[in-house]
């Protein structure tokens, strides 16, 4: 589990209800179901106008990211397909026929499939490129869904704010069903505020800031397997590998670097 994400939510809510009790107030004052009704459903009936099916669906399946933590070992990447660049320069590109049984990546077992059958370098890099764009675009839309819902969902609370003041104008000569009224006006804005700025949009960013990172991870594993393919010299490979990975050179690649 990503504790980012569940301990953010949870500081968001938990500080906000105690600023609130420090002020004398109850957590009961907010909880309003009439309220909660207008804006989850009306924000909900929104997103699913704004998009298809298929763009919603994949909206609830993309929350799962954001409640995950699949951590990508770059650096390890990195240096297994340095390893993969050593057994091609000794002994021939068809030498990694033999170690794609040991790769677990779908990405890197394809692209070095590509090397394998000795498909044009040009041909696979656009492959490759147009792979990599494919998925991140087909997952965004997913960031997008809960995007959308974090800019409805203040609106909505505006409208049921008025629905509230509507109800406490036409009960003006029952005092007894005012408080009630205005109650939910408020309530209405705070749930629609509260949710698009502590759930809807930290959870797109969230979601957008993943699937980079799983962009930048395809692409090294891209730029890696088309260097095999080009013959470039491992501990060269390696060096243009630690762009991706953030990683320093240590103490021993500085000073071949610097003789």
């Amino acid at each position: 589990m990503d504790i980012t994400t569940i301990g953010g939510v949870v500081c968001a809510i938990g500080l906000i209800l105690l600023g609130q009790a420090l002020e004398g107030g109850r957590v009961e004052s907010i909880l309003q179901a009439t309220a909660a009704l207008i804006i989850f459903g009306g924000t909900l009936g929104a997103v699913l106008v704004a998009f298809p099916r298929k763009q919603f669906m994949m909206g609830m399946k993309m929350l799962k990211v954001a409640f995950t933590d699949k951590k990508a070992d770059l650096s390890g990447l990195a240096r297994q397909i340095v390893e993969f660049a050593s057994v091609a320069r000794r002994d021939g590109v068809l030498a990694l026929e033999g170690k794609l049984a040991e790769v677990d990546d779908p990405f890197l077992r394809r692209a070095l499939q590509f090397v394998v059958d000795g498909v044009d370098a040009e041909v696979t890099r656009s492959t490759l490129d147009a792979a990599i764009d494919a998925d991140f675009e087909e997952h965004i839309v997913g960031a997008k869904v809960w995007e959308s819902a974090g800019g409805f969902a203040p609106t909505i609370g505006i409208l049921g704010a008025v629905l509230g003041l509507i109800h406490v104008m036409e009960n003006l000569n029952d005092p007894s069903k005012l408080g009630g009224g205005i109650a939910t006006a408020f309530v209405a804005t705070v749930y629609g505020v509260g949710s698009a700025n502590i759930f809807f949009l930290p959870m797109a960013n969230k979601i957008k800031l993943k699937l980079n990172s799983e962009k930048e991870r395809k692409t090294l594993i891209a730029e890696g397997v088309l260097s095999i393919q080009e013959g470039i010299n491992p501990r060269v490979l390696e060096e243009k590998l630690r762009a991706f990975t953030g990683e320093e050179a240590g103490p021993a690649e500085a000073e071949k670097k610097a003789a």
